[in-house]
């Protein structure tokens, strides 16, 4: 099958995708220009590119994939688009997520609405797209993110370690990921070494100057460097104000870290009952809760392992997302999609659910009868 495929592939996890779908399908990649200049001749390659393609998949929603999935409509082809987490929120207060302003909502909920099916990472995201678009969701099936509990995993040695991993280059990326509250909370617990992995630039020198002694702020870290940070962290942070499946989360308990964090998105689909809540923006509460973390014994962090390689394995996404694209390219776009969608709809959907709520039940059924 010949894929177009629409994403940054130096985020982990569209990469994970792309080199997936790669090892099964033709797949073209087009990567969304960064400077204006370059937008008509990105919008002329996906066209002609939709046209020899049998599938459009695209992450995230925004005006990068709104040509992809209006050139796949026109021509009849089918179209994916994965839902990570801003393009599905709104915080006005902080200008955050693409349902927060007019610029970013209008593109979104075009594709969002217009898409063969949309994939969130999270059952969070599919509500977000509901609530936000109108959609009933029948085309709205939630496939989380999978990881590799082979690469991630502990090596059976933990420090009084607390750490946090985010890509943040600016102030508002900092208040969204809530590394300040991260920081703060770090001088009511000066027995144990704080580090902040992943800032840069503005969002850097802010922390380093509201920062205590016990605190270490690092720039970017590639993945076989962060590693050994989560093998020898006893607890990971994680503060948002919102998250669709968070990566660095899922990695950090993975390596056996006992997780603390807000009740905000998707955080709580990956914690479940294990580690400590917290409210956001609170640096008190979330230097209690560390504490308690740091004093909790070895076998909660392996706990937390099993949580996410039982419920997120690499496999079961690769496996569901090849499903999925059957399903789409059978379907395509044309009169057959509203009659498959109104009678199959709700059963590709609970099928999906039942592997995300069973982590045993691996083998779904997909297949569907078109005649």
């Amino acid at each position: 099958m010949n894929i177009l495929f629409i994403g940054n592939t130096k985020s982990t996890f569209v990469e994970r995708d792309f080199k997936m779908l790669s090892k099964y399908h033709e797949v073209t990649q087009i990567t969304p220009p960064k400077s204006k200049e370059k937008w008509p001749e990105y919008i002329s390659r996906i066209k002609r590119s939709i046209q020899s393609s049998s599938l459009a998949f695209g992450w995230f929603a925004g005006w990068h994939t709104f040509p992809m999935v209006h050139y796949a409509k026109k021509y009849r082809k089918g179209s994916i688009v994965v839902v990570g987490g801003y393009d599905a929120v709104s915080f006005p207060k902080i200008n955050y997520g693409a349902f927060s302003n007019l610029k970013e909502r209008i593109p979104a909920k075009y594709v969002l609405k217009n898409a063969d099916m949309v994939l969130p990472v999270s059952n969070y995201l599919m509500k977000e797209v509901m609530k936000h678009t109108g959609l009933k969701g029948d085309s709205i099936f939630p496939l989380p993110t999978g990881y590799d509990s082979e690469f991630w995993k502990p090596n059976g040695h933990k420090e009084r370690l607390v750490l946090t991993v985010a890509d943040a280059r600016d102030l508002r990326r900092v208040k969204i990921k809530g590394l300040d509250t991260f920081v703060k909370s770090a001088k009511y617990v000066s027995d144990a070494q704080f580090i902040v992995i992943g800032v840069e630039n503005e969002a850097k020198r802010y922390l380093e100057n509201i920062a205590s002694n016990n605190v270490e702020v690092i720039g970017y870290t590639p993945n076989r460097e962060l590693l050994p940070y989560y093998q020898k962290a006893k607890v990971y942070v994680q503060l948002s104000i919102s998250e669709g499946l968070p990566n660095t989360l899922c990695e950090a308990m993975l390596a056996g870290d006992i997780p603390v964090g807000t009740k905000r998105g998707g955080i709580p689909e990956v914690m479940g009952n294990l580690g400590f809540y917290v409210p956001y923006n609170n640096p008190i509460a979330t230097a209690k809760a560390i504490k308690k973390a740091l004093d909790m014994p070895y076998t909660l962090g392996l706990q937390a392992r099993s949580r996410v390689a039982s419920l997120f394995p690499q496999k079961r996404r690769d496996y569901l997302l090849q499903k999925v694209i059957n399903v789409v390219a059978l379907i395509k776009y044309s009169s057959l999609l509203h009659r498959i969608s109104a009678k199959h709809g709700e059963g590709i959907k609970a099928n999906i659910q039942r592997s995300y709520a069973n982590p045993k039940e691996v083998t779904i059924d997909l297949n569907i009868t078109t005649q």
